[in-house]
This record gives C-alpha cells, structure tokens and sequence, in this order.
C-alpha cells in the first residue's frame, strides 16, 4: 500500500494540556473522531470551545467516545450544530451517563449565560451559551451504543471496546483503518480501584494513544477512610460543616459509599450527608441500575441509599444555608467551575470553622486549583470572596493510574507498538511519562502540539 492511502491521526485537543480530548482518524475509507471533549482550565483553553471545530463537522464520518466525563463528551452537540450528522458510538452506559451530563451541561450553560445577562457581568452582550438545551437532545438522537468486548464492522472502520476501569462504562478503544489497529487509552483506571474493576488488558495494536494526567505522579498508599474520617470529625468538632466540591459522575459516588461505610462504623460523627447535584443524583441511580459493571454489592448500594439525603431542587439547596448542626455536602463541579457548588462555597469560604475538601484532579486555572493553591481571595459570580475556612485537598482519590501503572498496563501489550503518543496531561506529566517509556520500555514516544499530524 502506499503511503498517500496511510491513515493520519490528528491531534485537535488534548495535546499540550489534560483536557479537550479530540483525536482525528483520516483515511481513504472516511473519518472517525474519537472523543469530542470540552476545554476546561485556563482562559486559553475555555476559548478553544468557542473556534469553530478546526475541520468541518460534516467531514466527520462518526465518532467514537471512550466515556462521558465533559472533557471527552462536551462538546458534542456544538461539533453537531456545526453539522456533524454522523453516529456517536459508545458503550450503553456511556450514553445513559452523557444523557445526564449533556443536558445537565447545556442547562448549566443557560443558567450561566441569563446570569450574567441580568447582573451585567459579561464582555459579550448577550452572553451566550456554548450550545443549549435543545442542541444537547439533538446530538444525543446521534448515539448509538455498542456491546463491548465485541469487534464492530462499521463503515468506514472495525471498532471494539474494552472496559478500563476509570468510570462507569468507560472503555479503550481500538480502531482497525486501513489494516492498522490504533489503540486509545481514554482514561485509564487504576487496578486497585475502590470502586471499578481494574482495567481489562490490552490487545495487540500498531499505535497507542495514550493518556498522562498523572504522568508524573505515583499515588500515595494513604488510609483513604482514615484521613476523611478525621478531617470530618475535626471540623465537626469545632461546629464547622463540610463541603465536598465533586465531579458528578464517579466520584461523588465513591464519596457517598466511604462516607456511608463511616457513618456505620462511628468513624465521624453522626451528622447528615447531602447529596446537592441534580446530575450527580442521576448518575448515582443510573450507576445502581449497573451495580453489576462495579466493585460494589448491592448490600452496599443499599445502605448508601439509606444513608444519603438526595437534594433534588434549587430549593432544597438553598435550605441547607440554614441548618446549624454540622452537615457533610457533596456537590459539583469538581473544580469549583460551576454548579449548585458555587453558592455552597460563598456561604463557607469566608468561615473559620468550616472546611472545604476537594476530592479529585484541579486542572490549572480553575477555581479548584487556586483554592487548593491557597490563594486568600477568589471571585465567584463576578464578586471576590475571602477565603477563611479551611482547605483540604485529596490527590489520592484520583480514577486514574499513575505512571507506573499506566506502564504496568502497557507491558501486558502482547508486541511494542510501532509508535506512542502521549496526550491528556500537563507538559511536565507528558514529559515524564515520554521518559519513562523510552528509558523503562525503550519505546518510541511522541508528544504531540495541538494540531499535530502524524502518518501512520
């Protein structure tokens, strides 16, 4: 074959930063997009979202997402208002979960917009959104879930899916273009997950494309129970509440079961936890109808039923403000970017006895990371707000592998690939994981630039 009928992979997200993941598959027989995500972090990614898609969305054959996290999904329904009318394929629960956060995204994006509208804070007048409710329902007519661990002749490529552990539904893929098998990692899980089963191995492939959130990071072996036990008990103690900033799909889940499992056995004090994200709660009863795709019994599901207030409505939200006991409040984003969170973290930042505890990754330039960075004030809804309550932050909950198990993973590949490229990461995590592969594997590793092509 010659090399102009090669496929060509594009990087037109994720490349220089761990979020916005888009990769472009090019080929005589068509083209194929997998993931299509949202920027989030500094203003110099955000603005991305707003650049038309740099090709055409009607050249895009299909799309193929590996799962539904905003950084991966997002930006589907812009790239199908732009004229993307082709199939989104993904696993079952991938759909059922971007049904959630699309429409939760596209309505959060509404609010946002007629926000800053009435209140005058905007540099665009209107303020718009990214896409709306309306386009969400559009793009979601689009999916079209595939059974894993099952090769897919589709037109214009040969699919398959194979669960990696990272969140509910969440698979690798493995494109076959042309005779060449292009492997994406997507967000690879850890093994000892508390809460999915570790990734499936992977199969022979000619090129990875491969994640690096934690590139550069190993994961401490912490008492995960233990340091959430006593961070509650502690700001119990001195009559302060809890506000858990979280990402909606995943981790809020894993949150509610520790938090469960502690209030049984009377680590922390026992005090009411509150459940206030309307998506979190719809991705926690979609995650009990798959119980069976997770590590927990349905014993265990149970109890954090019974355990957990669910907060359904912006009234009930609002009600929290006025307890006066101690409460534990779990809520999105996990970032602090946006969301009920938001009006949590204006009412408690500027209060000693209360505690604010991230529990995941804060990419550069949100509002997460500044707090976490100790930064004393920090604007929400346009107004400055000082930081007085206590900060805590927990890396170690994290749903990714680190690097040593991003390369424990890749050493069970029956071959070498002929080619590695590394995305998904700060420069400094890509940078290290490039190291390691070339010193540890000796294999070939490419950083990509957004924009970058490679012939494969």
């Amino acid at each position: 074959m010659s090399s102009r009928q090669a496929p060509t992979l594009q990087f037109l997200g994720a490349a220089g930063t761990v979020t916005g993941s888009r990769y472009l598959l090019t080929s005589p027989s068509g083209r194929v997009l997998i993931d299509c995500g949202m920027y989030q972090g500094y203003k110099k990614w955000r603005e991305l979202n707003w650049q038309p898609f740099p090709v055409p969305a009607a050249s895009i054959d299909a799309l193929v997402l590996t799962h539904a996290h905003l950084d991966h999904s997002g930006y589907i329904p812009a790239l199908v208002a732009q004229g993307f009318t082709g199939p989104v394929y993904c696993s079952q629960a991938t759909f059922e979960l971007c049904e959630i956060l699309l429409l939760d995204a596209a309505h959060l994006q509404e609010e946002e917009a007629a926000y800053r509208n009435r209140r005058g804070y905007t540099r665009h007048a209107p303020a718009l959104p990214l896409f709306t409710v309306e386009q969400a329902h559009k793009a979601l007519t689009l999916f079209k879930p595939l059974a894993v661990e099952t090769e897919h002749d589709l037109d214009m490529a040969r699919v398959s899916l194979y669960p990696n552990g990272h969140i509910l539904g969440s698979c690798s893929v493995d494109v076959e273009v042309e005779g060449r098998h292009i492997t994406f990692t997507g967000d690879l899980g850890r093994s000892n997950d508390l809460q999915m089963p570790a990734p499936l191995p992977p199969r022979y492939c000619d090129y990875l494309v491969t994640e690096s959130t934690y590139g550069d990071r190993l994961h401490s072996q912490v008492d995960v129970e233990g340091i959430i036990a006593n961070i509650v008990s502690i700001t119990a103690a001195r009559g302060g509440s809890v506000l858990i900033p979280s990402f909606a799909v995943g981790r809020a889940q894993l949150l509610i079961h520790i938090l469960s499992k502690l209030k049984r056995a009377g680590r922390i004090p026992e005090m009411a936890i509150y459940l206030d994200s309307p998506m979190a709660i719809r991705a926690t009863r979609t995650m009990r109808a798959h119980q069976d795709l997770s590590r927990f019994t349905a014993e265990r599901v149970q109890q954090t039923t019974e355990d957990v207030e669910m907060v359904e409505t912006a009234d009930e939200s609002e009600a929290l403000a006025s307890i006066q006991m101690p409460i534990i409040i779990i809520s999105a984003s996990g970032m602090a970017t946006g969301g009920r969170v938001l009006h949590h973290l204006k009412r408690m930042l500027p209060q000693h006895r209360d505690c604010v505890l991230f529990a995941g990754y804060q990419a550069g330039g949100t509002r997460g990371a500044k707090l976490v960075a100790g930064d004393g004030v920090v604007k929400i809804h346009g107004r400055e707000v000082s930081v007085k309550a206590q900060i805590e932050s927990m890396d170690f909950l994290s749903a990714h592998a680190d690097y040593e198990g991003l390369l424990d993973w890749m050493r069970q590949l029956p071959v070498a690939p002929k080619g590695c490229f590394i995305t998904h990461g700060e420069p400094e995590a890509a940078g290290n994981l490039q190291r390691e592969l070339r010193e540890q594997l000796g294999w070939r590793a490419e950083v990509p630039e957004l924009g970058e092509s490679f012939e494969l």
